[in-house]
């Protein structure tokens, strides 16, 4: 990876600046302390951190130790990001994942001790075994470690695609109906604690960043999840790794044998990519706007993509016409009102002009 840092280096103009620095999508936390500082170094050698930057790192609590984290702190490093998924030690038999709440509260307690303030946490709601007394008892013990915010995904069944997964018998899953209740019942488990609604599956503290950006409206989302930063560049190192441009999307192979062979080749491990068009750029707004906000601003649609409102509200209307009683169109815009906002994802899914049937996606809800 320090060859490819160094080839964007050599790309990128003078003068840029990393408004987000984020390592993940994986775990980094397996490199030595040693390894960790070098990759830094290699990554600010072509780039520094601008004003107010945020270095953020996933963090394994089972694949973490003092020197590592002396080094990411030396490093910069001030948001860490911890994933739980259960507490509850059948659930964790079940999926494979191994993770106390002791070995859990270590970690946090020795990210806070080197003075990283901003902590994050995932946890997963629909998981088999899982029961709405089990997934309070995980939630309260997460709230123990007063993170800054938490993100509570649904647990996505993929058997076709994630070959442990075929060790989970279906039987042992949640219906849809009972994902909706535990989901229910751990964000009001936060919302009690203090934390705020962050869309539709995130919840943070009010001085939080992403509240912040809730509240004056300039919180965003792309395909990492919400976020606070408003750059229309976003660069993926490393294998499979997605980049986000003005222009489109691009992902590096993810085979790592031909990311590799591409990389000591000198040569960018571009794999394929999307150019966006106009009308891609007009629904990743709606959607996104739906996503954060709830609701689309037909005036700020308008004005920023030129369309006429008889083609908004076809749009609108299309939509509306497959969730009866579920949104509310006016001439303000279209919204999801407070009701139905456990189905945002499947409403905005219909502003998606691609065919996503055959994706073999996981249930929504």
């Amino acid at each position: 990876m320090k060859t490819e840092i160094t080839m964007l280096g050599r790309a990128l103009p003078e003068g840029v600046t990393l408004s987000r620095l984020h390592w993940g999508g994986g775990t980094p936390t397996l490199m030595a302390a040693d390894m960790m500082t070098e990759l830094a170094e290699a990554v600010f050698a072509i780039t520094p951190l601008g004003e107010d930057a945020e270095f953020s790192v996933e963090i394994d609590p089972n694949e973490i130790d003092e020197a590592r984290l002396d080094a990411l702190a030396a490093a910069g490093m001030n948001r860490a990001s911890i994933g739980v998924q259960d507490f509850d030690p059948e659930i964790q038999k079940v999926i494979g994942r191994d993770q106390s709440y002791d070995v859990t509260k270590r970690a946090a307690d020795m990210i806070r001790a080197r003075g990283i303030d901003s902590l994050n946490a995932d946890i997963l709601f629909g998981l088999p075994h899982q029961t709405t007394e089990k997934i309070s008892e995980s939630v309260q013990k997460l709230l123990s470690l007063s993170p800054d915010r938490v993100a509570l995904y649904g647990y996505a069944h993929v058997p076709w695609m994630a070959k442990r997964q075929q060790m989970i018998p279906s039987d042992a899953l949640p219906t849809p109906q009972e994902r909706l209740k535990l989901f229910e019942t751990a964000a009001d488990l936060f919302r009690w604690d203090g934390y705020r609604d962050i869309g539709i599956d995130h919840f943070a503290r009010p001085e939080d960043g992403l509240t912040r950006a809730l509240d004056a409206g300039t919180l965003r989302r792309n395909f990492q999840g919400y976020t606070d930063d408003t750059a229309e560049v976003l660069i993926g190192l490393g294998a499979s790794s997605i980049s986000k441009f003005p222009q489109g999307f691009a992902q590096n192979k993810a085979s790592t044998s031909e990311y590799t062979a591409r990389i000591r080749e000198g040569q960018f491990a571009t794999g394929r990519g999307h150019v966006f068009s106009d009308d891609d750029k007009l629904r990743s707004r709606m959607i996104e706007a739906l996503m954060c906000d709830f609701r689309i601003d037909a005036a700020e649609i308008k004005q920023t993509f030129n369309i006429e409102d008889a083609a908004l509200n076809a749009m609108f209307g299309d939509v509306a016409k497959e969730f009866p009683d579920m949104v509310v169109v006016s001439s303000a815009g279209f919204e999801v009102p407070p009701h139905a906002r456990a189905l945002t994802r499947m409403i905005a899914r219909g502003f998606d002009a691609y065919d996503l049937s055959k994706a073999g996606h996981s249930s929504a809800i």
